[in-house]
Formats: C-alpha cells, structure tokens, sequence
C-alpha cells in the first residue's frame, strides 16, 4: 500500500506539480521536514500516533522513522508541488483547495489505519485529531509561504496546545 501511495504521489507531482518553481516551495519543504523531524525526536517514546511495519515493512520499510522519511521525500515534495503550485487566488477557492488537502490526507490515513492497520493511534489521538491537524498544517504551509515567522507562531502554539491536551510527560522530552 506505502508503495504504491508514493508511486501515486510522484505521479500526481509529475503531472500536476509546479515544478519551474520548486525553488518558492522549498523553504515551505523545509519548514515541513523540519516540524516532522522534531515531532519524531521530540516524542520518540510517547507518540500519539506512529506508522506500523505493515506487510513489507520488515524488508523495505523498517519502522517508522524510515518511513517518514520515504513520506517526507516522496509525498511532502509532491504536495507541496501541487498544493502551493496551484494555489487559487479567490479566497472561497482558498477555502476549499484547503479542505481538498485535508480531505485527501484524512482519507489517506483513514484507509491506512482502517483497512491496512499502517497507522496506529495511541494516547486518545484518532482520526479526528488528525483530520484537526491535517486543517491546521495545510493553512500553516500557505501561512509559510507568505510569512514565514507567523507560520512559527502558529506551529509553537498549536504543538503546546496538543501537548497541554495530551497530557506529554516531561519525561518524552529528554
């Protein structure tokens, strides 16, 4: 499923993507990597949701690390290349471009931890709080794009919020 996931995100980019200017994108991809790598290395040990080996994972795809590195290669780059290269200018058209994105991701994970138990939720999250935080990344990456530093502010103050809910232990940041 991982596999063919990726394959469907590099075709999407390759046909769709904005790639003459994958230069405006990629301090965005950066700031993104970025706020995934310090989720992982923030909350190794209590994680609120992490990705499962799957069937192949044992082979190809060993843990969750690696394969949020394979996401952040394949399916952050060509997101980005689409989402922030397609952009609407109308802001209904904002709208609803955001939730698009919400609704493709949402889904994605959906099937994954329904169907194909790739994703496992632990600590009270689920689907609701990802589809919550799916809202959240999306607006942040246009907010990004434009303002970098309220993007920060926003990012800083939604992961405190997420903490304060979940209830992280002192103990997961050392």
């Amino acid at each position: 499923m991982r596999i063919i996931l990726y394959i469907a995100f590099i075709v999407a980019a390759y046909k769709w993507g904005d790639w003459r200017n994958w230069k405006k994108y990629y301090p965005t991809y950066l700031f993104w990597i970025g706020g995934d790598f310090f989720y992982n290395a923030l909350l190794h040990n209590h994680r609120p949701w992490y990705f499962s080996k799957g069937i192949i994972g044992e082979n190809i795809l060993h843990g969750h690390l690696i394969i949020c590195i394979f996401i952040m290669l394949c399916c952050y780059t060509s997101t980005l290349l689409i989402y922030l290269g397609r952009f609407p200018e109308q802001r209904t058209k904002q709208c609803f471009w955001i939730l698009l994105w919400v609704f493709i991701f949402s889904s994605i994970e959906f099937v994954s931890h329904t169907y194909f138990h790739l994703i496992v939720y632990q600590y009270g999250w689920n689907l609701y709080w990802s589809m919550l935080f799916n809202l959240v990344m999306f607006t942040v990456l246009k907010i990004h794009f434009n303002k970098p530093w309220l993007a920060w502010i926003i990012s800083i103050l939604f992961l405190i919020f997420l903490a304060n809910v979940f209830n992280i232990p002192r103990e997961s940041f050392e």
